[in-house]
């Protein structure tokens, strides 16, 4: 049979539903993939999403004789445009077979599209931004990945590399064994912080006023965030949304706020992996899916502190790592053995320097690739 490559749009639900399920096939062989559930890609996929009122999205399917072998999203993020200062688009939710032409026609469908917009770089993967799960994994293939990281096959590096695209910037994972974390060292250091810091203190989320909690957390993280590379502030509507998928999962003692006398100052959200559970639930959470849920659910030995942050006046002085110290204890009391932080961006030295400092070793590696869209290519 003759070999042809067709990209198409995706246009209907018929078309959305291949999209979302095609790296079921893609990964079936793979011990390390975690399925998603199909409802939450629906959700995040949706025009009605809260990203989408402030950005753009167009889904396009590789065929080959009529068979799926790859998957793209281009994406353009108003709000990321404006605070940047950058016609920068994005591609996501990228998945393909070992074949760099389905590679590269996928990423030349985006950059098209992209440019006929009036875009002038394209970075990625983002799916769909730097507020979710972003980064292609280039290092760590020998686990599976923690709750919102991303996955995807070793060879991914090479397709994208093929089709022109160069490192932007890398994201680190760190990972905090109980067995190597050094509880001893780490209590001299929470003192030292509190007689140099005696108005900070920590509490714990109050899930009954958590409207009034959100707020905190909308200030602090779209001020303390502001400088770091790819950021773009979250809309409430988006911090609501994140935090109505969160709440289900979240653990309150695992939810902290720091405070200098009553001025909340910083907050660090952790959630159990609650991928071990959806390894088993194969995309689905019905009745049986429950079950599974609540089962497996025990059987969660690591946390990820997928959350940080701290006002600019504050930073550096001690409540960063107060946040992760206590946070690490309080998981190794509720039965916890692991802990993940990520991500941490390549050019954060002081955060890198202090995790590893708690015992962390960095055991994966992301990347965002970026490439000009010149309107010659």
């Amino acid at each position: 049979m003759a070999r042809e490559i067709r990209i198409i749009e995706v246009k209907d639900q018929k078309d959305l539903i291949s999209f979302i399920r095609f790296p079921w096939t893609l990964y079936k062989e793979d011990p390390f993939w975690v399925p998603p559930l199909v409802k939450d890609q629906l959700q995040k996929l949706s025009p009605y999403h809260p990203f989408r009122s402030h950005a753009e999205m167009k889904l396009f399917i590789a065929l080959q004789n009529g068979r799926i072998v790859g998957r793209i999203a281009g994406i353009i993020d108003h709000h990321y445009v404006q605070f940047q200062g950058e016609k920068v688009g994005f591609f996501g939710f990228f998945e393909s077979t070992r074949d760099s032409e389905v590679g590269e026609r996928l990423f030349n469908q985006v950059k098209s599209w992209l440019k006929s917009q009036g875009m002038e770089k394209m970075i990625g993967p983002m799916n769909p931004s730097t507020n979710d799960e972003c980064g292609l994994l280039i290092e760590g293939f020998d686990s599976a990945p923690c709750l919102m990281m991303p996955y995807n096959p070793p060879y991914y590096p090479d397709l994208l590399e093929e089709s022109g695209l160069k490192k932007a910037m890398d994201l680190y994972a760190y990972l905090l064994e109980k067995d190597s974390f050094r509880l001893d060292r780490l209590d001299r250091i929470t003192e030292r912080i509190k007689r140099s810091e005696p108005n900070l203190s920590l509490r714990t989320v109050r899930m009954r006023d958590l409207n009034e909690e959100l707020k905190i957390i909308k200030e602090i993280y779209n001020q303390a965030w502001s400088r770091n590379w790819g950021f773009v502030p979250m809309t409430e509507e988006e911090i609501d949304e994140m935090a109505k998928n969160l709440k289900p999962l979240a653990v309150p003692d695992l939810v902290l706020f720091a405070y200098w006398k009553d001025e909340p100052v910083g907050f660090s959200v952790a959630l159990p992996d609650y991928n071990v559970v959806l390894k088993h639930l194969n995309g689905k959470l019905g009745l049986l899916g429950l079950l599974k849920f609540f089962y497996y659910s025990r059987k969660i030995k690591k946390i990820r502190v997928l959350l940080l942050g701290v006002k600019k006046e504050f930073q550096k002085r001690g409540v960063e790592g107060l946040l992760y110290i206590e946070t690490f204890k309080r998981g190794i009391q509720k039965g916890y053995q692991e802990a993940e932080c990520s991500w941490i961006l390549e050019s954060n030295l002081l955060m890198q320097h202090g995790i590893e400092a708690m015992g962390g070793k960095r055991y994966k590696t992301y990347r965002i690739y970026e490439t000009p869209l010149s309107p010659f290519q």
